[in-house]
């Protein structure tokens, strides 16, 4: 197994090094690093070792192996800053006895609502007001994950990715006719992961790349996709607590994070469980400008073998106000 982190290692750094030599901080479709799942923001976005749900698949692939039910869906929305909302899904199916992994699909979408689009123009006014346009992105991704053994575990997702910002009128031709331009881009993006069970109590330790790709242009100046590099830990912190294994879990995790568009980052966070019914979450980020706490809340069900559950997270997020998530889990 130490042979298998080694490679997925050198793959991350080598990954981070070329991003490295790449303009800091201008990259594109940063909405594929707005986080989804409510209960990972609330938890400080500290999930690289977390597994189990299909949310997993946004943050690392390799989660998904071990799933915790035979199937698992996730859908849910932010209400982002500048009234901008996204909303997302997840779906998850293990093969029977999980002999040959695990499949999954997931979804972006945002809605940028409309903007007022006007025009330079030879009169009085300076310009020329031509109505409104509504920018769309939109994020389609097929993932898939594996044990290898009982400890270490490997996953990846291949996404398609557009955003299209509408088309542009730059100027007007001899007829006083605007001349547009059509601003779209369509790339494909990779993740991959892997997770490691060190057997010492609940320890957990996980890598993963996010958004590795090609670069992508609207008009003339190229650009990167939002690749970002983590690494992470997590555990049970009542195993050090409480020798009764019926005891509610508490979960502590914390990754570290390279990107290539802004300084390295530190998040923190934590899950408590009450009869595995409520949970309460809170996390920080260490590094950010705007927004470093984070906190929420979960409720989940189970009858019959069919489980529900509920999620929301809250970010105060500064000057833009606080962000809300909310999101509704299925499984069985």
């Amino acid at each position: 197994m130490k042979k298998y982190c080694t490679l997925f290692l050198l793959a991350g750094v080598t990954a981070l090094a070329v991003a490295q030599n790449n303009k800091l901080a201008q990259t594109g479709l940063k909405f594929l690093n707005v986080a989804t799942d409510p209960r990972a923001v609330a938890m400080g976005e500290a999930v690289t070792s977390v597994e189990g749900t299909s949310s997993a698949l946004f943050f690392n692939p390799a989660g998904l192996a071990r799933l915790h039910s035979s199937a698992h869906a996730e859908f849910g929305s932010t209400q982002w800053i500048a009234d901008i909302k996204q909303i997302y899904g997840s779906v998850a199916i293990a093969t029977p006895n999980n002999d040959y992994g695990v499949f999954g699909i997931t979804f972006q979408s945002v809605d940028y609502g409309a903007i007022p689009r006007t025009v330079f123009a030879d009169n009085a006014d300076g310009y020329m007001d031509m109505g409104t346009f509504s920018p769309a992105a939109l994020s389609l991704g097929i993932g898939y994950a594996r044990s290898l053994s009982d400890k270490f575990s490997v996953g990846g997702r291949v996404a398609y990715n557009m955003q299209d910002l509408g088309e542009g009128f730059n100027t007007i031709d001899a007829n006083r006719n605007p001349i547009a331009t059509k601003n779209r881009v369509e790339v494909l993006s990779f993740d991959f992961g892997m997770f490691y069970k060190t057997g010492f109590k609940s320890l957990n330790f996980a890598m993963s790349v996010k958004n590795f790709s090609k670069e992508v242009k609207y008009q003339r100046e190229g650009f990167q996709l939002p690749l970002m590099f983590r690494i992470g830990v997590s555990v049970n912190a009542m195993d050090f607590i409480s020798e009764e294994q019926t005891a509610d879990p508490f979960l502590v995790s914390v990754d570290a994070n390279n990107a290539r568009d802004y300084p390295e980052t530190v998040n923190l966070g934590g899950e408590y469980v009450f009869m595995k019914t409520f949970s309460l979450r809170a996390g920080y980020m260490f590094g950010y400008d705007e927004h470093n706490f984070t906190a929420g809340i979960g409720v989940q069900q189970t009858i019959e073998g069919f489980g529900v559950g509920l999620d929301y997270a809250y970010t105060p997020y500064g000057i833009f106000g606080t962000v809300n998530r909310f999101a509704i889990q299925m499984y069985f």
